[in-house]
């Protein structure tokens, strides 16, 4: 697979027009990494939006895509909320004007009235170690009062752009808002082994790690093996389904446990068909047994070399034997053989306070090593604004 990043216009502004599904895909696999929630198999998914896919053209040449999301007005439906998660997939180095300005264009003239994304951009990011002293450091609150690890320039000129050129930020104090996170805990993968990822961790994932695997913890793919060839994940495609319908029960079991909503089977059945279609290697359920029972379960998603934890169950029984580290770790493994840069752990709050009952999550994956990470977050600009006012008004009232 050739990878790389955006194509740079060169030297006039990229036009812009509707592509099909199979253009879209195409052009992702060009990529090093872009979204899950930029691929048009994610339009498939949401089916409570009407879902596009655009491109950017420097001529004949396809330089950049993105998948939007289309999300009508209460009583105004022939107005939208044009949405591109986590994206567009452009060159967000250079000149945003030249590819977002055509955007905004081409989403008016079809009846947006705003338009929301999220720059895959990192603005910050913080080692392991300075989050564990932060946690242990009364004075320390949240990442942002500890000094930048590791700065990203062009994530803070993408932020300091977006603001210049009029757009408003949606990402809250907390990272959580209506949209998707923009704190997350990530483990770099490239040009690392196995020993170096295990001894990256901490002491006691290490020994979970160990734990479970003396215990006789075995994990497999839902359709075959850890590792399994896509001909292998194929050839037992028959007990998908009941797999699938297993780790729906155990999560649910998890809602009802840690207090959540859970989604629907028919969610995930929608995801894993949506998803695998596109690419046999998209999506991947494993499983943890231990004498025949199921203990844990996790969701893993794939596009290039970025790879993410996507959802996860666990039983209250037998919590003892670690199967959702084993989970977490043959992930990590297949996602490192895969060829991956990242194994990405989603969503954190930026909080280092104890008291904070947030605290947990990131102690959780604080333990797997890596970094926590700020990306530039989700914006709005406003095309129609007395409609856009009037959502707003709206989505506050019924709290977003």
């Amino acid at each position: 697979m050739n990878h790389s990043e955006p194509a740079r216009p060169a030297g006039t502004r990229p036009s812009i027009r509707p592509i099909s599904d199979a253009e879209h895909l195409a052009f992702v696999r060009t990529q090093r990494s872009v979204s899950f929630l930029q691929t048009p198999a994610w339009g498939q998914v949401k089916t409570e939006w009407r879902s596009e896919s655009l491109g950017w053209y420097d001529g004949r040449r396809l330089v950049g895509a993105g998948l939007v999301l289309h999300r009508p007005v209460p009583r105004l439906e022939r107005y939208t909320l044009a949405y591109l998660p986590e994206g567009p997939a452009i060159d967000w180095t250079g000149d945003i004007g030249a590819w977002l300005d055509p955007l905004a264009a081409h989403l008016k003239a079809h009846g947006a009235f705003a338009i929301r994304l999220g720059p895959p951009v990192r603005t910050d990011a913080w080692s392991a170690a300075q989050v564990k002293e932060g946690i242990a450091d009364p004075g320390s609150k949240r990442l942002t009062d500890m000094p930048t690890w590791q700065a990203h320039p062009v994530g803070a000129r993408v932020a300091a752009g977006l603001r210049g050129a009029g757009w408003l930020p949606q990402s809250p104090e907390n990272g959580f808002g209506v949209g998707h996170p923009q704190f997350k805990y990530e483990i770099p993968l490239a040009g690392r082994t196995e020993e170096d990822l295990l001894g990256g961790m901490n002491q006691l994932w290490r020994r979970n790690i160990k734990k479970a695997a003396k215990e006789g913890v075995e994990v497999t793919v839902a359709g075959g093996p850890t590792g399994a060839s896509a001909e292998d994940g194929q050839a037992g495609a028959g007990r998908v389904a009941a797999d699938l319908k297993a780790f729906h029960d155990l999560y649910v079991h998890t809602a009802e446990r840690d207090r959540f909503r859970p989604r629907p089977l028919r969610y995930f059945e929608t995801m894993f068909a949506a998803m695998g279609a596109e690419d046999p290697e998209r999506i991947r359920l494993y499983l943890a047994h231990h004498q025949g029972d199921l203990v844990a379960a996790t969701i893993l998603v794939r596009v290039g070399a970025h790879a993410w934890y996507s959802y996860g169950a666990s039983s209250t029984r037998k919590r003892e034997v670690r199967g959702s580290n084993a989970c977490q770790w043959a992930m990590i493994r297949d996602a490192l053989a895969a060829g991956c840069d990242v194994y990405d752990l989603r969503g954190i709050t930026p909080t280092l306070d104890s008291d904070d009952p947030h605290v947990g999550l990131i102690r959780f994956k604080v333990g797997t090593g890596g970094q926590a990470v700020r990306y530039a977050g989700e914006w709005d600009l406003p095309l129609r604004p007395m409609v856009y006012r009037a959502f707003d008004l709206y989505m506050r009232r019924r709290g977003r």
